[in-house]
């Protein structure tokens, strides 16, 4: 083992940590005034929530053991089999324990993305229910598909490559989102043309804190503190920003003005665009990665909002479920085996881009019918969502019995 990889294996542990209360300014923000605490709580309380179930259940579900390369086992459940500085199966240069705590950060942050898709709506029982039965059914089974030993969608199956969570993290929520939401129905008066975002300096909070975190997000996927850490701590960065001058450029044309809101969120679609190849693509190509992840997923937002009428509220499929599926097929397109060990179509290897389109499609699927399947179990312990009633008087005083600005009395 090597205590410098160890350092800076924690070190990205922690900054991972952060993008989940990051998350929560950044969709607290984007909310209306009398949902801010509940867009708030529905990150927060996956804190608590993701880290009990990691220990116990989650961790050996997704890197223990192989069944049929669709999950893993209950051989490690509750962290009890092995000596805490024994090293970890899937990286000999960190401890067992720094492994487990890295992955456990991804765990948190990816259901809490979900939560966006449905702000304003949804009683938080059934939210707290469903997070709980959606870490059973469609992450944990696709952590292990993709980065666990023997999984079906890994190295020895489909051949896919995901080096930090395009399909794990980003297309998983994002498209569980968009389910979610359809389910859900529309909120009251969504279409309306006098909603306003109530708080963009806690969405720039919620950005800055995002883009902080996902270096270690990416970077820390080296598990090593290495050259290819600091490839992808670069790749992250240009994509990022490639993605947030891309957003303005169309805000501009379209506009005649460049939008903070847009800015952040152009930073979020970089970020999501990038992860899948921060480890495998030049750094040249993740700028047009970036680049071209802005438009996509910009136009995208508007065909599902506009032509389609669904009410994905705070866009969570928009950035991440279609931005995590350009980023998995450009990573497809420009992976380098000088960096990696991989090829992607532009270094003459079509085969990868089959695969990654593969394994994207595996991922959908998995997350539609996880969706589904935990719709019906939270269906069973509660009604879904909240009274006409309770929508229109707020879910931070219906949910939470909390008023996030005492003085305020409206209903915006």
């Amino acid at each position: 083992m090597n205590t410098g990889d160890t350092a800076f294996v924690i070190v990205s542990a922690a900054l991972v940590f952060i993008m989940t209360p990051g998350l929560a300014f950044f969709y607290g923000g984007l909310g209306r005034r009398k949902n801010v605490i509940n867009n708030m709580m529905a990150s927060v309380f996956i804190l608590g929530l993701g880290i009990v179930l990691w220990f116990l259940f989650g961790y050996s579900l997704s890197f223990s053991g192989n069944t049929y390369g669709i999950i893993g086992t209950l051989a490690d459940a509750g962290l009890s089999s092995r000596a805490f500085d024994d090293p970890s199966p899937y990286a000999a240069n960190l401890p067992f324990l720094v492994f487990v705590i890295f992955q456990m950060m991804f765990a948190l942050i990816t259901p809490a993305i979900i939560t966006g898709a449905v702000a304003g709506r949804m009683r938080f029982k059934a939210l707290f229910v469903f997070i709980a039965a959606w870490s059973f059914v469609v992450y944990y089974p696709l952590a292990h598909m993709v980065w666990g030993e023997g999984g079906l969608l890994g190295a020895t199956g489909l051949g896919s490559i995901d080096f930090a969570g395009g399909n794990v993290v980003h297309i998983s929520s994002g498209v569980s989102g968009l389910v979610l939401c359809i389910i859900l129905g529309k909120r009251h008066n969504y279409e309306r043309t006098n909603y306003r975002i109530h708080n963009i300096p806690f969405v720039v909070l919620g950005m800055a804190l995002l883009w902080f975190g996902w270096f270690g997000f990416n970077a820390g996927s080296a598990l090593a503190a290495n050259a290819l850490a600091g490839h992808a701590f670069m790749t992250t960065a240009l994509a990022t920003a490639s993605g947030l001058l891309s957003w303005m450029i169309i805000d501009v044309a379209r506009k005649r003005k460049p939008n903070l809101i847009s800015s952040c969120t152009g930073v979020v679609v970089g970020l999501v665009a990038i992860t899948p190849g921060a480890g495998f693509v030049p750094v040249w190509a993740s700028f047009f990665i970036g680049l071209s992840a802005g438009p996509v997923c910009y136009f995208g937002i508007i065909f599902i909002k506009q032509k389609l009428k669904i009410d994905d509220a705070l866009d969570a499929f928009g950035c991440h479920g279609i931005g995590g599926i350009w980023g998995g097929l450009l990573t497809g397109v420009f992976a380098d085996k000088t960096i990696n060990g991989v090829n992607g179509l532009w270094f003459g290897e079509p085969k990868q881009l089959l695969a990654q389109i593969g394994g994207i499609a595996v991922s959908i699927l998995v997350a539609v019918v996880g969706t589904i399947v935990c719709v019906f179990i939270a269906k069973a312990f509660t009604e879904l969502r909240v009274s006409h009633r309770d929508e229109l008087i707020g879910l931070d005083s219906t949910q939470h019995g909390e008023n996030a600005y005492p003085s305020f009395t409206g209903l915006d």
